[in-house]
């Protein structure tokens, strides 16, 4: 089998996108050494890093940009060009951006369908228009990957697919995620973001679904108790605070009166994130809604109790393992326990530890090899 994949956020490998075809593809080559993979790269990065072994590239220029405008032309004029030289039986493109036609069957992965669920994330022009484009891509793909059951349904539901189309491939953490794994450097990523000896971590986004005002309100509950000795820290570069994505919480964490007791980090590299997550006391991620939802189980693969917003793929992916919560006062209370209650602690951070090995990137590697075996062989039936 021979595979063309678009390459476009190859260089983005701190975008969910980029981490996620940076995971697939050499894991697939394990999976199957037989199989062909090319990598289709946009202009702007003719010469891509880290390959793996066995993948081939086919660049398609050499240009800096990386417009919206540039996105749109390489989705839907120059990878369908360059999979049809390339020789390929399928093209996978790893993102919710695929091309209207294609000269071969094609499979999409749509992590979430955020921007259907929630307009503001489809503001503007030219978003919409984005949006509209690659949902009718979507629907007319061969097949559909996506990374929960609760997304699945979504795009059942927004994009009108049939169950049978679409398979579910789980994220999983890397094993660097670990407690004990290069454990070593931590005391040294303490320094570099002058982290407290004991903090709550928070963060990880910063935009309205994240809900981070939630985890701001339930600071003034826990901040009376302990926030001078056990701080809140936010951790990841702070936006524009003009957009109405992104409400402006430094004034609400001071309208609210905890200043005092919240850190910045400001951007973390990728390399310090496991350091981070074993350097806190309890993990919380209020998001309400996620594709998947990757940092809890990051959190709890390096043995932190995570708290997470009580949602429905919260449900499906953490299960019993993380601490669930639907207000600002139950949140205050889950932080509360887990800082006091050693007993709750412990039991958290095992479950969560047990949850975390169930999910792996050899497991998402077998799944989408089925997703292209299916797709080829309902290709061959028509």
């Amino acid at each position: 089998m021979r595979v063309a994949i678009n390459g476009w956020f190859w260089d983005k490998a701190h975008a969910g996108s980029g981490q996620y075809i940076r995971r697939l593809l050499p894991m697939l080559k394990r999976v199957n050494p037989n199989l062909e993979l090319t990598l289709i790269m946009p202009p702007h990065n003719p010469e891509p890093d880290n390959i793996p072994d066995g993948v081939q590239v086919i660049p398609t220029g050499n240009k800096k940009s990386s417009s919206k405008f540039g996105k749109v032309w390489f989705e839907q004029r120059t990878f369908p060009q360059a999979v049809g030289r390339s020789g390929a039986d399928l093209a996978h493109v790893p993102y919710w951006g695929s091309p209207l036609t294609l000269p071969i069957p094609i499979v999409v992965s749509v992590l979430d369908v955020i921007p259907l669920m929630y307009p503001i994330y489809a503001r503007g022009v030219f978003n919409r228009l984005y949006v509209s484009l690659v949902s009718t891509a979507a629907r007319h793909a061969d097949h559909i990957i996506t990374i929960s059951q609760t997304s699945k349904l979504d795009i059942e539901n927004l994009l009108h697919r049939h169950f049978d189309d679409i398979t579910v491939t789980y994220l999983a953490p890397d094993t660097h995620f670990h407690p004990r794994m290069g454990s070593e450097g931590d005391e040294a990523v303490r320094k570099k973001y002058d982290l407290p000896e004991r903090f709550v971590l928070g963060g990880m986004g910063f935009d309205v679904r994240k809900q981070v005002n939630q985890l701001l309100l339930a600071y003034t509950y826990v901040g009376e108790a302990e926030g001078d000795n056990i701080p809140l820290v936010l951790a990841g570069r702070e936006p524009d605070w003009t957009n109405p994505l992104f409400p402006d919480l430094r004034d609400y964490a001071k309208r609210l009166n905890i200043e005092n007791y919240v850190r910045w980090t400001g951007y973390i590299d990728e390399d310090d994130k496991a350091a981070l997550y074993r350097l806190a006391d309890v993990f919380v991620f209020p998001s309400e809604y996620e594709g998947f939802g990757l940092p809890p189980l990051e959190a709890m693969a390096c043995g932190t109790p995570v708290i997470v917003w009580d949602s429905v793929v919260a449900d499906e992916v953490l299960e019993e393992s993380a601490y669930l919560v639907d207000s600002a006062r139950d949140l205050a209370g889950a932080i509360i326990a887990l800082l006091l209650q050693k007993p709750l602690r412990d039991t958290m951070i095992n479950q969560g530890l047990a949850q975390a090995t169930n999910y792996t990137w050899r497991k998402t590697a077998q799944g989408t090899m089925i997703a292209y075996e299916k797709t080829l062989q309902n290709a061959r039936k028509r």
